[in-house]
């Protein structure tokens, strides 16, 4: 279980566009590559499927740009990796027909356990709540000087 460039970058996106939820001002994809350190061209593609899945809306014209069609507590992690990796990358994978053996039916259980947990893990986070834990560990981190 590992986490992709494609959907890291994309919730790396969709954190930006937390940020600006409240305003309910747009992003351009500029605005957010810049900030992200995202290539323009890349995040345009990711952009376009998490429009088609309903996760971000466009608006065009001189002030357009990218919003998130819902709020941010109600998207979770899991949901922006499914989008983006076409597939439930936590889901068990079927095996083959083959009978198994009691150590690879315990090592298959045990994966499965993992699996679960990572889902878990992903489907209780949302986007609201990684937003959050970025704000705090960006106030623990700023330093004055007097």
């Amino acid at each position: 279980m590992e986490l992709s460039v494609k959907s890291e970058y994309a919730i790396l996106a969709l954190l930006e566009l937390t940020g600006s939820f409240a305003s309910d001002q747009p992003l351009q994809i500029r605005q957010i590559a810049s900030l992200q350190n995202i290539p323009d061209r890349y995040l345009e593609q990711l952009l376009a499927t998490l429009k088609r899945q309903g996760l971000v809306k466009s608006q065009r014209g001189s002030k357009g740009g990218y919003i998130l069609a819902r709020e941010p507590w109600s998207i979770n992690i899991l949901d922006v990796v499914r989008c983006i990796e076409g597939y439930d990358p936590i889901s068990p994978k079927n095996s083959s027909q083959n009978p198994e053996t009691p150590s690879e039916a315990v090592v298959r259980e045990m994966w499965q356990t993992a699996q679960q947990a990572a889902s878990e893990v992903l489907s209780n986070c949302t986007l609201k709540d990684l937003y959050e834990m970025k704000r705090q560990r960006q106030t623990s981190t700023t330093m004055y000087y007097i």
